[in-house]
């Protein structure tokens, strides 16, 4: 018996409970085609998960994710251009908004997914070249509050990363929206009246 078939203008999470911010953003890019028939990405920073999306909004996996360090929805002036020992803690910010994202090499040859190339901001294998961060264990966690600790960069669990991201973005750009943590969703990204549209 074939599933049951996905209601028209409304993201498909199939097992996961997103925020309802994410919800929100997640059947407001299904419903206006704001992902211009692109995969996509929803950051929850709040929750610390990454919810990535086919271009029709069927959920192709979910993962904890590792966060700048700083809270905060903007990034400072010229970051990308300045040496990560010139980075302050307080700008060590993910930025929030929305994000035309693709793959590219970093400088050690491994590929990334590029958020914002200006900002420095890309989403990546989760680093572990130092020891004392404990990222692999930050993710591993049931609790959010342990997974601020990058400069920025959005770190997710290498399978996540490999199985889910790479093959999506492979060969195709797409969109990544970060939400804000310091303004509601509703200003970053507009209003969006998803249950009129659901009824409509």
């Amino acid at each position: 018996m074939p599933p049951p078939a996905r209601k028209a203008g409304r993201a498909d999470f199939l097992e996961e409970r997103p925020s309802p911010d994410s919800r929100y953003i997640a059947d407001w890019v299904v419903d206006s085609g704001d992902n211009q028939g692109m995969p996509f990405i929803i950051i929850d920073k709040v929750r610390a998960m990454a919810f990535l999306f086919g271009a029709e909004g069927q959920l192709r996996g979910a993962a904890p994710v590792l966060l700048g360090a700083a809270l905060g929805d903007d990034s400072a002036v010229n970051i990308g251009t300045r040496k990560l020992a010139d980075v302050r803690p307080d700008e060590r910010t993910t930025p929030a908004g929305r994000f035309v994202a693709s793959l590219a090499r970093n400088l050690h040859g491994k590929e990334i997914l590029w958020v914002d190339y200006e900002a420095g901001i890309a989403l990546h294998r989760v680093a572990t070249s130092n020891a004392k961060d404990r990222r692999p264990q930050r993710l591993a966690t049931a609790t959010p509050l342990d997974n601020r600790i990058s400069y920025g960069c959005i770190n997710v669990p290498v399978t996540f990363y490999e199985n889910v991201v790479s093959p999506a973005f492979t060969g195709t750009n797409g969109i990544v929206y970060v939400l804000p943590e310091s303004r509601s969703v509703r200003k970053a990204f507009g209003s969006y009246d998803v249950q009129a549209r659901r009824e409509g």
